[in-house]
């Protein structure tokens, strides 16, 4: 493939408007072809500015567009699996923002599809691996910079949830980003979850659980943590501590300058998963379009996101029992060795 990706972004809510920017604004050989949303008025909104952008209601449309020859997935996860298989069955590049779908067994058949293409088209869009913190820590952990690591810990925190916020969801739509980090950073499966409640704060909403303690392992026992908590009001802060045989590295935390006037000191905690990772976002989309101009893909496969399911549906089952549950994973294909 050697011109420019001509993408078709499905879904125009708040991911998918601020990918349609950075593609449009920001992303070097790939040309925004259509905008797909169920509010046709939203598409539309999207598309204005763009040349060329075609503002559509219906997936399956977008794909038979003979302008279309590759496509971004921003819709709620539900509904990722029916447009992937269309997907791939066209046989184009697919970025697909996590989850790859709701739940393992769905994913599981993604990766079948895939594999029975015979060759890997779809990038899932875990953009904490882009961050240059992330990535720094990655190559530390891999070149044994500091000899083996140990032990990680994880901090995850928002300022509030929105309404309908479950105790599902802390699993599967804030840990699920650590669970990737986890296999990321020691390059392994997850093996176990548990998941620990302890005092709760008042500013937890009715039925939920906040925070929560969500306690890891990966096939080698490296041991790793994660201190979810949504509602802790003072900003978004995701934050990692590594513990390695020869020394301790720690990334995220409070960003920007730090200052000392008039008797006070401090600096700015970022608002919002945007202000944190607007940069890794950018970073991934153009990683993606690069490698599928050469029919590649340039980020976490759909057996990363498969793999992330099975951990979200051991994280859920570990929230309601107070057991280490194991992560059941199917055999890894030969595709993604």
């Amino acid at each position: 493939m050697t011109e420019n990706l001509r993408v078709a972004v499905i879904g125009a809510g708040r991911m998918g408007a601020d990918h349609i920017q950075r593609l449009n604004k920001r992303i070097h050989g790939a040309d925004v072809a259509a905008v797909v949303d169920v509010d046709l008025a939203r598409a539309q909104a999207a598309t204005e500015g763009i040349p060329g952008a075609v503002a559509l209601a219906d997936a399956e449309e977008a794909l038979n567009n003979g302008d279309v020859n590759a496509v971004l997935i921003a819709t709620p996860g539900f509904l990722h699996e029916d447009i992937l298989l269309k997907a791939i069955a066209k046989d184009i590049p697919i970025l697909c923002e996590k989850p790859l779908t709701p739940d393992a067994e769905s994913s599981w058949r993604i990766v079948e599809a895939e594999v029975a293409l015979g060759h890997k088209r779809i990038q899932v869009g875990f953009m904490r691996r882009f961050d240059a913190e992330y990535a720094t820590l990655g190559s530390i952990i891999r070149n044994h910079e500091l000899g083996e690591l140990l032990m990680l810990h994880h901090q995850h925190r928002n300022p509030s949830t929105p309404e309908g916020f479950t105790n599902e969801m802390l699993i599967n739509d804030s840990v699920v980003h650590e669970f990737d980090a986890i296999r990321f950073f020691t390059g392994e499966e997850i093996t176990s979850v548990q998941v620990r409640l302890g005092k709760a704060t008042r500013n937890a909403p009715n039925g939920q659980h906040d925070p929560q303690h969500v306690l890891l392992e990966t096939e080698s026992g490296v041991l790793a943590d994660v201190e979810i908590y949504v509602n802790a009001k003072f900003g978004y802060e995701v934050a990692t501590q590594a513990s390695f045989e020869d020394g301790i590295v720690s990334i995220g935390g409070d960003k920007g300058p730090y200052t000392r006037s008039s008797g006070r000191w401090g600096g700015n905690v970022t608002p919002g998963f945007e202000e944190r990772f607007g940069a890794a976002y950018d970073v991934e989309i153009q990683s993606w379009v690069d490698a599928a101009l050469k029919n590649e893909i340039g980020g976490p496969s759909a057996w990363d996101g498969y793999a992330t399911a099975a951990c979200c549906e051991a994280g859920v089952e570990a929230q309601k029992n107070g057991e280490k549950v194991a992560v059941k994973l199917a055999s890894k294909p030969d595709l993604y060795k």
